[in-house]
C-alpha cells in the first residue's frame, strides 16, 4: 500500500521580510538626515573659510596655500571683537609699513618685535621696526629669543641694552622655545626665572612669556603661573582662543600687505580698549 507523503506546511516569511527591509530602509534614512544635518553645520559653521576658499583671491608675491588662508579667515571670523595683532623680525625683510594696515579686512593693531637673541644678537631690523611701529600708531612690545644653553644673566642685560620702553607699549616678552641640550629642566626653569627677575627690576613690570602650547602645558604653566602668556598654537582644529591665554599666535603664514614674507599672526583675548590695560602706564 502507497504511502501518503504527508503535506509540508510553511510559514509565510513574506510580512518578516517587510518588516526588515522597512527598518533597513528607515537606518538608511536616519544615517542620511544626519549626515546632511551635519553637513549644513558644517558649511554654516566654516562659512567664511568656504567663502575664501571659492573666491578667486590670489596673492601673486607669496605663493599661498589657500586651506591655510582659509583657515585664518575663518579664525579671525570666529573672534569678531577681539584684538589682532603680528609679530615680526628680520626674516620679514624691509617692511613697508605705510601700507601695513590689516588682514582680509581685520585691522591690525599691535605688533611684537624680535630685540634680541642668546647673549649676543641683535635683530638686524629692530631700530627700525621698532621706531616705524610707533610712527604708524601701532601697540608695540620688544621679544627676546631665549637661548637655553647660554647665559641667562647676560641674555638679560642684552636685552636691557637694546630696548627702551615707554608709556604705552607692551611689557618685555621672553620668547622661549626650545630645550636644553648641555643642562636639565629644573636649571632652565632656574635661568628663566633669573631672566624674568632681572628684566622686571629693570622696567617695573612683569614681562610676558611666549612659549608653544605644549612647551607651555609641559615645563611652565604651574611654576610660572603668575605671568601673562602667548602661546602659539597652530593646530588646524583650534578655532578659538582659550581662557588662559592672553594672546594666541595661530598661524605663521600669513599674508599681509607691506610684507613680502609671510608673517605670524595673533589674536589678543580682550577688546582693543581692553588691550590698553596690558600695556605700560
Amino acid at each position: 500500500m502507497a504511502k501518503t507523503r504527508k503535506s509540508i506546511s510553511r510559514k509565510p516569511v513574506t510580512r518578516q521580510k517587510s518588516k526588515k527591509s522597512s527598518l533597513v530602509i528607515s537606518s538608511k534614512n536616519i544615517f542620511l538626515i544626519v549626515l546632511g544635518l551635519f553637513f549644513c553645520f558644517a558649511v554654516y559653521r566654516y562659512r567664511e573659510a568656504l567663502l575664501y576658499y571659492f573666491s578667486f583671491k590670489t596673492n601673486k608675491t607669496i605663493k599661498v596655500d589657500k586651506v591655510t588662508q582659509a583657515r585664518i579667515v575663518q579664525v579671525l571670523s570666529n573672534h569678531e571683537g577681539k584684538t589682532f595683532g603680528f609679530d615680526v623680525s628680520e626674516y620679514q625683510g624691509d617692511i613697508d609699513w605705510e601700507t601695513v594696515d590689516s588682514i582680509e579686512g581685520f585691522k591690525l593693531d599691535f605688533v611684537f618685535i624680535r630685540a634680541t637673541a642668546g647673549n649676543d644678537n641683535v635683530d638686524n631690523r629692530f631700530k627700525e621696526n621698532w621706531r616705524s611701529a610707533k610712527k604708524h600708531g601701532f601697540t608695540r612690545g620688544a621679544y627676546h629669543y631665549y637661548r637655553p644653553d647660554e647665559n641667562s644673566l647676560e641674555q638679560a642685560q642684552k636685552f636691557i641694552k637694546t630696548v627702551s620702553l615707554s608709556k604705552g607699549d607692551f611689557p618685555p616678552v621672553l620668547d622661549i622655545e626650545k630645550l636644553p641640550e648641555n643642562q636639565s629642566i629644573e636649571r632652565l626653569k632656574i635661568g628663566l626665572k633669573r631672566w624674568l627677575t632681572t628684566v622686571e627690576k629693570h622696567y617695573g613690570v612683569k614681562p610676558i612669556i611666549y612659549s608653544a602650547d605644549r612647551y607651555h602645558q609641559d615645563f611652565l604653566k604651574k611654576e610660572f603661573k603668575e605671568y601673562t602668556f602667548w602661546i602659539a598654537n597652530y593646530n588646524f582644529w583650534i578655532e578659538e582662543i582659550k581662557d588662559d591665554w592672553q594672546f594666541w599666535q595661530f598661524t605663521e603664514k600669513a599674508v599681509i600687505n607691506g610684507i613680502s614674507e609671510k608673517v605670524d599672526v595673533n589674536i589678543y583675548n580682550g577688546s582693543p580698549k581692553m588691550l590698553q590695560y596690558q600695556v605700560i602706564n
